[in-house]
């Protein structure tokens, strides 16, 4: 193995601090993704392109920060990221059986991603970088596996997406996307918080302990087996078609169809565990550039629980009923409530050393989804429709 620290060419954040919101307070959680190309990566292309990436995007070279009164920082410290090169002899090629998201529990990917180590920043280390990189050439197919790990803190998948599609396209020798990248973030004051929300907010309501948390997540890894699906572009269509076409999206006609579907045939007549309402991460970047412009580089996303739906065998119902429940969830007014509520929840929950409940709640199915999220063409370093991604959650 080699091993490289990538500096920003040229520094730009000089050590100034960015406060987060409590909503950025994801501590204990990272995007783990790998990537596999065709055939090599130029190593030193990618560490000048990375360099490069960092210069305009200081806050990944940054450290996480606690100060006593209870505020949370990044400090733009301009540190570099590691990055790793390996060779594997023992594959003969990438294996084409694996599923794109891979069950956690049963996760092939570790080989091939250096963690962040989330633990370390719970316990307040100031050296724990917030990015890992590490290229794997796989000796015998010569295909070569980026991997990548994101320390959540940074931002959420959009933020994360940005940031590689960046450097994708640096490496291209193209010019960096649009919008720039947005680090300020609007922080929350108590007097914005509505705790008749609270109901609403179970997850961070209803905290747990990180080792409590954690047996509950894993005892749900254990007893269920991971389903995949596979639906073509015109099959889609005509799911989002039978659901009320034009004015619901895609995705809401997709998540109806599968709450339907198990309603239908597996919970019938099973009251606990009949679905009647759906909790969906929504992304809120552009409601209203005050909140969080498009830009932002940040964890702006929230979960938004549905109303129950009044007939949870209909397709047409349920899909209308996650429609209303995300246009909602956009309302400037009900968002800004929202957040500053959540915002005092996650700073208490950060300040106790507990984390958010992702657990299971009766009569609820979750939602996140990356379907919006065109990862293979917007990190394919030039390979145009040759990259393939790969990552590991199966959530409750």
């Amino acid at each position: 193995m080699t091993s490289w620290l990538v500096y920003p060419s040229s520094p730009s954040g000089n050590s100034r601090c960015i406060e987060l919101a409590g909503t950025d307070l994801w501590i204990c959680a990272r995007i783990d993704l790998a990537f596999v190309y065709p055939s090599a990566l130029d190593v030193d292309r990618f560490k000048e392109a990375l360099s490069r990436t960092l210069s305009l995007w200081p806050l990944v070279c940054g450290r996480f920060l606690v100060v006593e009164n209870g505020q949370y920082f990044i400090e733009m410290s301009d540190n570099p990221i590691p990055m790793n090169y390996t060779e594997n002899n023992e594959l003969t090629k990438w294996p084409n059986d694996l599923n794109i998201v891979l069950q956690l529990n049963k996760n092939p990917l570790t080989e091939f991603i250096d963690e962040v180590q989330t633990i370390k920043l719970v316990s307040g280390s100031l050296e724990e970088p917030l990015v890992y990189f590490k290229l794997t050439c796989i000796v015998q197919s010569d295909e070569w596996v980026l991997g990548i790990s994101w320390e959540h803190v940074l931002g959420d998948a959009a933020s994360c997406l940005h940031f590689l599609n960046t450097l994708s396209r640096i490496y291209q020798h193209l010019e960096p996307p649009e919008p720039s990248p947005v680090f300020e973030r609007r922080l929350w004051r108590q007097d914005e918080a509505d705790q008749t929300l609270l109901p609403i907010m179970k997850q961070l309501r209803d905290a747990l302990s990180l080792k409590n948390m954690l047996k509950n997540f894993m005892s749900i890894q254990n007893m269920y087996d991971q389903v995949n699906l596979h639906f073509s572009g015109e099959q889609l269509d005509t799911i989002r078609e039978l659901a009320g076409g034009n004015i619901v999206t895609i995705q809401d006609s997709l998540t109806a169809y599968i709450i339907v579907t198990l309603n239908t045939y597996c919970y019938r007549n099973d009251d606990g565990h009949l679905i009647l309402r759906t909790n969906t991460t929504v992304n809120y970047r552009g409601v209203l550039d005050s909140i969080a412009p498009v830009g932002q580089v940040s964890n702006a996303i929230f979960m938004m629980l549905s109303n129950n739906f009044e007939n949870p065998f209909s397709l047409t119902n349920v899909a209308k009923a996650i429609r209303s429940s995300i246009i909602r969830s956009r309302d400037p007014k009900f968002l800004e409530s929202w957040l500053a509520t959540a915002d005092g929840l996650m700073k208490n929950i950060t300040r106790e050393n507990l984390t958010p409940n992702v657990g299971y709640f009766a009569n609820e199915v979750t939602v996140n989804s990356n379907l919006r999220y065109d990862w293979v063409d917007l990190v394919d370093f030039g390979y145009k429709d040759r990259c393939r991604l790969y990552t590991a959650w199966t959530g409750p």
